[in-house]
């Protein structure tokens, strides 16, 4: 393979970084691959899938990888990580496959505007948004999938292609939403959204006052404002002798007034982050790691909270390490007007567990799973599957069929493999 032509870095097994450069965000997830191309430039994306089309090969995309699913095996890894550049006009901003959300935010925060980010500085925009994208903003501005204006990409003919409603309006609907399984997207441009002022953070308690954090949390979500966006954290973190309940919050203004009133009662606050936040400090309310390491976690969505507090606060949530409920609801829940494949969430919660990747893990997640069975849906979305999951529970029926057929018609020899495929 020593006959692939690029710009950037063309890394075989045996070869000093290899090793290192196929490795994805979660260090859980092996992912064995052919060859990693750290591509410098959207040539460089061109000359990968033409090579692999030519060979009977696979090509993944990965700015950070994030989202891995290992399904790598006898693939050319492409890392589009050094494919930059934020640009904001007009309220639209342009950026390269490579950038990450905290890049955005702090080139749109000083123009009074966002763009619909999730927990995580360091996600990459294209993937996070490929995936759908589940932002603090969702209730407010909806699915970030939703907010793309074009995509510029490499199909599966390795032809450089602009995406848009016009231009190709079955490939623009599946990139919204369906996962990188149609095209290697290169750069994207999205427009952002309204927030000249933010307030945000986190309150923190002993695990003691679970319960009435989430009776709170329950009943303030209940009446909450679109600008309102809360989450419910349990929390054992590595090595603390004690557990924790936590609530995240942001709010589309100054001040959220009243609305939190209910915490504001409940004593015992160990820590009070909550403060007028800048839109580039958004990644600082939950203070995720931003450096790689290893994990196991699983998304439910919940049907709504009746009983869910009886499982989760049960017994101690050892040994994982977190789990979040978050309150979705408001423009997620509402089709988009010429939406993309992302669709809209008829539940108005969702549930993450998350923990190091041992067996103990995997029975607590396994068992709270099955004890919350009466309280889930059962489906997905996309952007928060998990390895050994389909990309077939994150869809309807209806959606999951066009997807399958666009990436028949548009890819019919798998050239482009996603992190979960469509026909998977």
């Amino acid at each position: 393979m020593n006959d692939i032509k690029v710009n950037g870095n063309l890394l075989l097994p045996g070869d000093a970084g290899f090793d290192a450069a196929r490795k994805p965000w979660n260090l859980a997830v092996d992912q064995p691959v052919r060859a990693v191309v750290e591509a410098a430039d959207a040539d460089d994306v061109a000359a990968v899938v033409s090579y692999a089309r030519l060979n009977g090969l696979a090509v993944t995309a990965q700015p950070s990888g994030h989202g891995a699913s290992g399904d790598t095996d006898g693939t050319i890894l492409l890392k589009t990580t050094r494919l930059g550049g934020v640009s904001i006009e007009d309220g639209v901003a342009r950026v390269g496959a490579g950038v990450k959300w905290g890049e955005v935010l702090a080139a749109a925060g000083p123009l009074g505007l966002t763009g619909l980010a999730g927990s995580s500085p360091v996600v990459s925009v294209t993937g996070y948004t490929l995936g759908g994208g589940l932002s603090w903003f969702g209730r407010k501005y909806g699915f970030a999938a939703d907010s793309v204006r074009a995509f510029e990409a490499v199909d599966a003919a390795g032809d450089r292609v602009r995406v848009t409603a016009e231009s190709d309006p079955e490939l623009f609907w599946g990139l919204r939403g369906g996962g990188g399984d149609f095209a290697l997207v290169t750069s994207l441009e999205f427009g952002l959204h309204p927030a000249p002022e933010l307030f945000g953070g986190r309150m923190m308690w002993p695990v003691e006052r679970a319960r009435e954090v989430f009776d709170a949390f329950a009943e303030t979500t209940a009446e909450a404002p679109e600008e309102l966006t809360l989450w419910f954290d349990l929390l054992k973190f590595p090595g603390a002798p004690v557990g924790y309940v936590a609530v995240d919050v942001t709010f589309l203004g100054e001040h959220p007034g009243a609305l939190l009133r209910r915490f504001d009662r409940i004593g015992g606050l160990i820590s009070d982050t909550r403060r007028p936040t800048p839109v580039a400090e958004l990644g600082s309310i939950c203070a995720e790691p931003t450096d790689p390491s290893p994990g196991s976690g699983r998304f439910e969505l919940l049907t709504g909270l009746e009983g869910v507090a009886d499982v989760l606060l049960g017994a101690p949530i050892d040994p994982l390490i977190s789990v979040q409920v978050r309150h979705l609801g408001g423009a997620l829940a509402r089709p988009a007007e010429g939406g993309g494949a992302v669709g809209h969430l008829a539940e108005p919660y969702s549930v993450y567990m998350f923990g190091r990747p041992t067996p103990d893990t995997a029975e607590r997640i396994t068992d709270l799973t099955k004890a919350l069975v009466p309280h889930t849906s059962g489906c997905k979305t996309y952007t928060m599957l998990t390895q050994g999951e389909r990309a077939a529970s994150a869809f309807p029926a209806s959606t999951l069929a066009r997807l399958r057929d666009l990436k028949r018609a548009r890819d019919p020899h798998g050239v482009i493999r996603a992190n979960f495929p469509v026909l998977g």
